[in-house]
């Protein structure tokens, strides 16, 4: 007749609880080092680079509320401001959306007035940003009383030289 193990001595008790807590402390660590190496956290700025993101929300800001601002009598200089700021799939979709105002807007004698509200930075690397931002516009036709509307757009930018340029826009 065999006998099975006899009691654990308090000396291999002891080893057991040293193994263990070895293990899930390595395996701790092993975790956080893929976290710190994963390079799409390491390398957003947004919320560690305070001056960069207040600069790319400044020229955001800025952008939006020219391109998204115009009068029926200066719809060039608003296309001008159009082309200095937008880039790729924003300038091709602004382009074909300010195609359709230009026809109306004159006619209408629609003005647009855009103001940024609040724009936030999601997402920030070297030379890329994505933004959510807020706006209020007021829309005035000649003679009727303005209106209000509140806007909502996730923004793509790109840092080009010195400056940020927008390239895409996606209403919310």
């Amino acid at each position: 007749m065999s006998t099975g193990p006899g009691p654990l001595s308090p000396a291999r008790i002891v080893l057991a609880l040293v193994l263990a807590a070895l293990l899930l402390t390595g395996g701790t660590l092993l975790v956080l080092t893929v976290r710190a190496t994963d390079t799409s956290a390491t390398d957003n700025h947004a919320l560690t680079d305070g001056e960069r993101t207040r600069r790319v929300v400044a020229d955001v800001s800025d952008a939006l509320a020219g391109i998204f601002t115009y009068a029926p009598d200066d719809l060039a200089a608003t296309e001008r401001r159009a082309h200095d700021v937008l880039r790729g799939k924003a300038a091709e979709d602004y382009r074909a959306l300010f195609g359709k105002l230009r026809q109306r807007a004159g006619k209408q004698e629609l003005s647009l007035t855009t103001q940024v509200v609040r724009a936030g930075t999601v997402e920030l690397t070297a030379d890329r940003a994505r933004l959510l931002v807020f706006l209020d516009q007021r829309a005035e036709r000649k003679g009727d009383k303005a209106t209000t509307a509140a806007a909502q757009l996730s923004v793509t930018a790109r840092l080009v030289g010195d400056r940020w340029t927008i390239t895409d826009i996606t209403a919310r």
